[in-house]
């Protein structure tokens, strides 16, 4: 173990030590236990799925190695490669030329947004040389990103994650299906790709809100064609009728869902937040709105209680919870509202009388602009894909933990879905070739006993905090 993972297993042992001292789910709180590392192993699934449900809470805009840069054992880094800057623009940066500069420790909110559409993507791709994120340009303002996606946050700020990773599964090989932003990455979560037809496919984010049918006259989709020619702003209205959802597969079969989406407020101009099914038509304009997809996303702890949880879940947060980079925090102290929020929902999964049956998937939509150093396995499927690696955590009473290297990507979690409950499928061809995120459990194991996660801010506190009346991004 080098210098960079011992400093940064000390990190998560006095994690380990802050996580007496900081439970604040509304519940006793339990001494959290920290494996080393090399007591860390990989376990195969075995028999059949105990698994009844499926939970998948989705955070913004990150990279693996913005988030776990410096977890043992994982695939992290503590430096970063940036190309040459042209001549032009040399002045932006404060490394013009080709070099590698180390990652900086930062907190979890930056103040500013990065590109991280699929053009942006190329860009930062650099034909697999994974050093062009410096000549990135903010969207704002045209300026080269330079140093700012070098960044790794600091566990500390993000305790509950780590913990969760020491605990139960970090996947350090989840690649984005599509290398793109948050429209088209919450698309894949439902419908595991977004062909339109045979010759192209969704891509991009829509540059309007609200997002989806409630977006107005006259918006169009970025699209990329089968011989993955990119065209912004050219494709259909966001109101999809092409394809097929989880939707369609779990009514079919008669297995409930439910997309618990934030607050939507009447008086305010996003009036109709943005979520994956509110660009599909079939349940937008139909009865399933309202009743399968509901709000606020605080819903879930009444489901929770009551008893009424279904087989599978998404749960999507508010702006402010959400780990997108650039939104404002309530006050300059709630910088780590993200983690704490993620902490409450798992908590009261691991309390609640589901845990025994549960499966619960934390991942980051997209990569947010922020620097990973691991290029895509894969550049040619005609839908813009592989992209880059997002972070993802696997919490289950059937798991050990450990670190999984498996390739997965976002269709993973599709797929997991599709066999775990006998749905059939493939949708599309990115779940079709997938690989289910199942072999992170063993199913043949005594079910382990939920320790509650360490959280600055009790439920309540989620219960009562004020909706902001914000999409969950914009971009």
């Amino acid at each position: 173990m080098g210098i960079f993972e011992a400093r940064a297993f000390l990190v998560l042992l006095l994690l380990g030590g802050a996580a007496a001292a900081c439970a604040g789910d509304g519940s006793s709180s339990s001494t959290q236990t920290f494996l080393p590392i090399e007591r860390r192993v990989e376990r195969r699934a075995s028999g059949s799925s105990p698994i009844a449900h499926v939970i998948i809470v989705v955070q913004e805009n990150r990279s693996f190695d913005n988030l776990f840069a410096t977890f043992p054992g994982a695939d992290g880094t503590a430096t970063g490669k940036v190309a040459a800057v042209p001549g032009s623009q040399q002045s932006q940066c404060p490394y013009p030329q080709a070099t590698t500069v180390p990652l900086a420790e930062h907190s979890l909110i930056e103040g500013y947004d990065l590109g991280h559409n699929y053009g942006d993507f190329l860009i930062a791709y650099d034909k697999g040389n994974m050093d062009g994120f410096n000549l990135v340009a903010i969207p704002k303002n045209g300026r080269l990103d330079c140093l700012n996606p070098y960044v790794y946050v600091n566990p500390v700020q993000i305790q509950p994650y780590w913990v969760l990773a020491t605990q139960y599964v970090l996947a350090d090989h989840v690649f984005q299906t599509q290398a793109s932003a948050s429209f088209t990455a919450h698309q894949d979560l439902i419908a595991g790709g977004t062909r339109i037809n045979p010759n192209a496919s969704v891509i991009d984010d829509l540059g309007v809100y609200p997002w989806g049918c409630d977006s107005p006259p006259g918006t169009k989709t970025g699209v990329i064609t089968t011989k993955l020619v990119y065209k912004p702003f050219s494709g259909p209205f966001p109101c999809f009728t092409q394809y097929q959802t989880l939707r369609d597969l779990l009514d079919a079969k008669g297995v409930t869902w439910k997309y618990y989406t934030p607050a939507i407020l009447s008086h305010s101009k996003n009036a109709a937040i943005w979520d994956a099914f509110d660009a599909i038509k079939a349940v937008r304009d139909g009865p399933e709105w309202g009743t399968n997809v509901v709000s606020p996303n605080t819903l879930i702890f009444n489901d929770l209680k009551n008893g009424s949880l279904p087989a599978v879940s998404w749960v999507i947060p508010s702006p402010y919870n959400s780990d997108h980079p650039q939104e404002c925090c309530i006050n300059h102290k709630d910088i780590d509202l993200g983690p704490q929020w993620v902490a409450s929902v798992v908590n009261a999964i691991g309390l609640s009388r589901y845990w025994n049956s549960c499966a619960i998937v934390i991942l980051w939509d997209d990569w947010g602009g922020f620097y990973d150093h691991e290029s895509p396995a894969f550049l040619r499927d005609d839908q813009g894909g592989l992209g880059f690696r997002i972070p993802a955590l696997i919490v289950s009473p059937y798991v050990q933990p450990h670190v999984e290297h498996t390739q997965y990507e976002t269709a993973s979690i599709v797929k997991f879905i599709e066999q775990n409950f006998q749905l059939g499928g493939p949708l599309q061809e990115p779940d079709a070739r997938a690989t289910p995120i199942t072999n992170a459990f063993n199913f043949n194991q005594t079910p382990r006993p939920f320790q509650t996660i360490p959280s600055k801010y009790s439920r309540a506190f989620f219960l009562h905090q004020h909706p902001s009346g914000l999409p969950v991004d914009t971009e």
